[in-house]
């Protein structure tokens, strides 16, 4: 291990065998005495640990520094337990061969890392079988370390059994590859460790390190393959920790590296590689050791609720246009990444270093044949370079390389890579001016398969280099809970979703954007205003108008018309525009589609903004995308398209209405002439347009049962898979607060309403629709919750339930969510232009238990009449849209109504109950 700063102040070994002797030196060790030996354990336990702590968090320390003096302590508390079981507990005067076990440290322990709250991994070595005493030894050295509150993980073993294991589990023979003696019979351990090089290591290197990509690979799968998640494992994850580790076993294994500079002098790393592996451990055991202080235990997770106090308390102090915790975390993902370059280096080496005849699978898919192509050589069915002079001489094969490997469908050589990286000063603003080189990059985004190619390009940072804007949102992250991806990755996901369109792969799921594509006039102008959307994220101000703005001047340097760089300008603009509307608006008001004609203006820049908005969504995360939406923007595409081409339907309004009478005249085919006419006046005009044809069938037929059985309310269930939603239909007498005592009854049986229908019929009868989802964004489904959800909705109708009362008791049970940690600046806007008939009020909040139920009776004690809601949910912020009228039928305008509905609005929004903060624990209160 590494020397550590004045080891004595964290324990003093020498001290505490004489303090324990003292104890036991006139009448012996004792079980009565027991209770005070483990006293003055946990006292030494307890204040190392506290030192430790004091030193890290007063800069004392760094976290590598850390890990390495808590392993320090640890070594030090159990050489003296087991010595002090050898000598004091049970002692013997002539010990036999099998009382001489030996003490091993393994695993993280065994490599002398310990995080504040790791475990401590041992092995007790056997010479052949356990004797009675060794027995006791064993146990009473785990039971004590128990006792003091540790964590242990053990394994008794002769050294046979050992070897055994370790050729059978990778993970064992892993662990016991980090394996240190700590105490007892040492000759034993040498000859564990000769025979495990023995063995074990000798002339398996590349099975063990194919076995080590593999694991790593599939843990990978596991966690998300993606090093830019927003809330990463720290440890697990994707260039994390456990990365990190499994270069230093593959050096280890292969080259006896003890260090990372052991593997600078095997020829396996450069000077440089080696400061930037140190980098990236010391910050990686940094971030780790605080937050396992933070959080006071073993937590890996660097999830919302700690990023902004984890960077804070590591120096990330928020800027103008810039938050200290977005800079905390694209540190840590540039280090993430300077891990994966670190994997593409050793395995580069290893390659060269260990050839097999054999292809071996680890070296990924090697084929033979062609020699070269296009000006670049192929070694081992990989494209590559004849090194940095070849670049040097021709810096346009910086770029030109991934087009190659693109369009012969080869992978990289790592070693190209790594010359690449080494050489990114090559990439200035003359290659940038250069129009084959341009060519090429445009080539590359346009061409199949873009975004492995763009990812290759980012990892290796050329994509930064040669688009220095799209750097600057390299790591970027958001902080919020709806993006799950930092927005280069992000943006790289959405390309590859737009080839799946673009080629027809995703014609399940986007039939019409699959179809139009195709009429398209330019993909490039697609393909390139997808790569650019979100470019200007994370300067301050609107970031659709500063990406408008570069895209003006990238697409020229790029080779674009006139036209197609004003369309992508254009794009960047207004692609929130088409999901604002669909999500946000009333799509069945004439008025919406209206208002949406007049930004769009042309069927072309339609087509382009469609695919554009689904690329987009669907690269925000996983359970981002749904049918709900699907049909939403869907609908608002034909309605939209039908206006632009002049094929909207009847412009007189009684035309359409009797349309959709006739209609349904149709469908009620087994009713009454005088019951079906009946029918035909429960409605205004405002309810046979707003209505589809099914939903209108639906709504006869509730209607009828509900006549017949001369019920005073009716709830009906509809089953929508294609959306993602069940429809929830309650026809019920009208009152004021009867939407609000729904929605609460809903919140309450943890249902999420994306989109509400509010008829009043001429009837003087209510029938609201409510589109309702679970907690994962599908369809609100089960039995039980179904019937549970109707007694709720009952109770709520008929008085037997006080939604407001239940949802505040409901909140107070209710444990702190990760949505509290983030704050959403409340607003309220009254939009009297975005409809003919309503007053549109658009409300944005972070997200809460009961908050439509909030927001809807408010706006039912100002005396106003919800038409319709639309409610979005973008992670922890909600943004609630409310088409309403006055108690005489009209908008709303006078500005003192106008600013009391605000105002009231906002203090409903607002919720002050207290955000609980994290207790830290000491390892005293952990014990």
């Amino acid at each position: 291990m590494a020397k550590l700063t004045k080891p004595r102040e964290v324990i003093d070994r020498k001290a505490l065998v004489q303090e324990l002797d003292a104890l036991v030196e006139w009448s012996g060790y004792s079980p009565k005495r027991h209770g005070r030996v483990l006293e003055i354990f946990k006292a030494a336990l307890t204040h190392g640990w506290n030192e430790v702590r004091r030193r890290f968090e007063a800069g004392e320390a760094s976290g590598l520094e850390t890990v390495r003096t808590n392993a320090y302590l640890t070594d030090q508390l159990v050489r003296t337990i087991h010595e002090f079981a050898l000598s004091k507990a049970f002692p013997a005067a002539n010990p036999t061969t099998g009382d001489h076990l030996a003490l091993a440290a393994t695993g993280g322990y065994g490599r002398g890392e310990m995080a504040p709250f790791s475990d401590i991994d041992l092995m007790f070595l056997l010479p052949y079988k356990l004797t009675p005493r060794a027995e006791q030894v064993v146990e009473f050295t785990l039971y004590t370390l128990w006792d003091m509150g540790l964590k242990v993980g053990h394994a008794t073993r002769s050294v046979d059994e050992a070897m055994r294991m370790a050729g059978e589990d990778l993970t064992i023979r892993t662990s016991l590859l980090d394996a240190r003696w700590l105490s007892g019979n040492q000759p034993l351990f040498d000859e564990f460790r000769d025979r495990f090089a023995r063995q074990m290591v000798a002339g398996s290197g590349p099975e063990f390190v194919e076995a080590k990509l593999a694991e790593r690979d599939a843990r990978h799968d596991r966690m998300g393959d993606a090093r830019y998640v927003l809330e990463p494992n720290l440890k697990e994850g994707k260039g994390g920790l456990r990365d990190l580790q499994t270069l230093f076993w593959i050096g280890k294994y292969l080259y006896q590296a003890e260090r990372a500079a052991d593997l600078q002098a095997a020829g396996v790393l450069t000077a440089a590689d080696v400061r930037r592996f140190t980098r990236a451990e010391k910050f990686l055991h940094t971030v780790r050791c605080r937050l396992h202080y933070l959080a006071g235990r073993p937590e890996e997770r660097l999830t919302f609720n700690v990023q902004t106090e984890l960077g804070d308390s590591m120096g990330y102090r928020d800027r103008p246009g810039s938050r200290g915790v977005e800079r905390f975390m694209k540190h840590y993902f540039l280090t993430a990444k300077d891990v994966g370059d670190l994997t593409r280096v050793i395995c580069a080496v290893l390659e060269e270093q260990h050839k097999k005849r054999r292809a071996a699978t680890w070296l990924a898919g090697l084929r033979f044949g062609k020699r070269q192509v296009e000006g670049f050589k192929i070694e081992g069915g990989r494209l590559t370079i004849d090194g940095a002079a070849d670049l040097k001489n021709n810096p346009i094969k910086l770029i030109q390389m991934f087009h190659v490997a693109q369009v012969n469908d080869l992978d990289i050589h790592p070693n190209a890579l790594q010359v690449v990286s080494q050489n990114l000063k090559l990439i200035n603003s003359k290659l940038r001016k250069d129009p084959e080189a341009n060519r090429a990059f445009m080539d590359v985004l346009t061409g199949s398969n873009p975004e492995t190619a763009l990812m290759r390009m980012n990892e290796a940072g050329v994509l930064g280099r040669f688009l220095p804007d799209f750097g600057r949102v390299i790591a970027q992250m958001q902080y919020d809970m709806y993006h799950v991806y930092t927005v280069d990755e992000h943006t790289i996901r959405a390309i590859g979703i737009l080839h799946g369109i673009d080629t027809g792969r995703l014609k399940d799921d986007h039939p019409v954007a699959c179809e139009i594509i195709g009429e398209v006039q330019s993909r490039a102008t697609l393909y390139l205003a997808v790569l650019l959307h979100d470019i200007a994220k994370g300067r301050g101000g609107d970031h659709s108008e500063l990406g408008a703005k570069i895209a003006l001047k990238l697409c020229r340097r790029l080779g674009l018309t006139e036209w197609e760089t004003e369309t992508v300008s254009w794009l960047v603009r207004n692609h929130l525009v088409l999901s604002n509307t669909a999500f946000k608006r009333d799509i069945d008001d004439p008025k919406t589609v209206k208002d949406l004609m007049e930004i769009v203006q042309s069927p072309e820049r339609l087509r382009l903004l469609h695919v554009l908005t689904i690329a987009d969504i669907r690269a925000v995360g996983p359970n981002v995308w749904n049918g709900w939406k699907s049909g939403l923007l869907r609908e608002l595409y034909w309605r939209a398209q039908e206006a632009l081409s002049g094929d909207a339907p009847a412009a007189r309004i009684a035309d359409r209405v009797e349309r959709a009478k006739s209609q349904l005249r149709e469908r009620l085919s087994d009713w009454d002439a005088e019951a079906v006419e009946a029918h035909m006046g429960v409605g205004s005009a405002g309810y046979w347009l707003g209505v589809d044809a099914e939903t209108l069938v639906a709504h006869a037929e509730l209607i009828r049962q509900a006549a017949a059985a001369h019920r005073e309310f009716h709830v009906q269930f509809l089953e929508a898979p294609e959306k993602d939603v069940t429809e929830v239909i309650v026809y019920a007498p009208d009152h004021p607060g009867l939407f609000a005592a729904i929605a609460g009854a809903i919140a309450l049986t943890g249902g999420s309403i994306v989109d509400a229908k509010v008829h009043t019929l001429n009837t003087s009868m209510a029938l609201d629709t409510f589109a309702i989802q679970d907690g994962s964004g599908g369809p609100f489904g089960g039995a039980n919750n179904v019937a549970r959800l109707e007694s709720r909705i009952t109770d709520a109708i008929q008085g037997r339930m006080r939604p407001a009362k239940a949802l505040a008791e409901a909140h107070d049970r209710a444990l702190t969510s990760r949505t509290q940690v983030f704050k959403v600046p409340p607003r309220v806007l009254i939009d009297n232009k975005a409809s003919n008939a309503f007053s549109v009020i658009e409300i944005n909040g972070r997200d809460r238990l009961g908050l439509l139920h909030d927001l809807t009776a408010t706006i039912t004690n100002m005396g106003l009449q919800i038409s319709s809601a639309h409610i979005s949910t973008y992670g922890e912020r909600v943004v609630d849209v409310f088409y309403v009228k006055d108690v005489f039928g009209m908008k709303i305008d006078h500005p003192e109504k106008l600013a009391s509905i605000r105002q009231r609005l906002l203090d409903a929004i607002v919720d002050d109950k207290p955000v609980k903060k994290t207790k830290a624990k000491t390892r005293e209160s952990a014990l």
